[in-house]
């Protein structure tokens, strides 16, 4: 019979534990998770703390922006502004319903996206076009909730439809999808 290559339970007495030894071990694991705890970093995308979070850029200025509408050399009018952070990124953008300034009647009104200009002190700049004036609407209940644009559209079926009485309403509305304005809403023509 060969002897057994392993050692005699009696040698290996001094390797056994003893509470004493389990307790310095059972403290030490937790010292070492509470502190891997405190250096560990927050969660992505956790918001940051009230004192470190930038503040969001203001709101663009409507008043200033060079509008792509053709008023023959009369002046044009922001008629309404409304500001919201449209695209996510947490800065506002500033959407402005515009028109010509008419001497009477209502001219169309065109509604523009604005965004801060490149450089500081530069003014707003117009980076979407939700309504052209050439479509000859007219914008009322105009807003910006929930990171969308809302507004109820009056238009016209037929050139001999009076200026004064359009006859089609649309509800609207523009969210930010993929990379642009997408456009949702349900018309409703108006009886005679």
């Amino acid at each position: 019979m060969q002897p057994s290559a392993a050692p005699d339970l009696a040698d290996l007495a001094h390797t056994h534990a003893r509470p004493a030894q389990w307790l310095a071990t059972a403290t030490a694991t937790a010292a070492v998770v509470a502190l891997a705890g405190l250096l560990q970093p927050g969660p992505a995308g956790a918001a940051a703390t009230p004192a470190t979070a930038p503040s969001p850029a203001p709101a663009p200025e409507a008043a200033g922006a060079a509008y792509p509408l053709d008023c023959g050399g009369a002046p044009h009018r922001v008629a309404k502004r409304a500001s919201g952070d449209l695209d996510g990124d947490g800065n506002p953008e500033t959407v402005a319903v515009v028109h010509c300034e008419a001497g009477s009647g209502t001219p169309p009104s065109g509604v523009y996206v604005l965004t801060r200009g490149k450089q500081a002190g530069a003014p707003a700049r117009v980076v979407a076009t939700l309504v052209a004036p050439e479509l000859l609407k007219s914008v009322t209940d105009f807003s910006v909730r929930g990171g969308a644009v809302h507004a109820t559209l009056l238009g016209y079926s037929s050139p001999d439809v009076p200026s004064c009485c359009p006859d089609e309403k649309e509800q609207v509305s523009w969210h930010w999808k993929g990379g642009a304005f997408v456009r949702t809403g349900q018309a409703e023509a108006r009886g005679a």
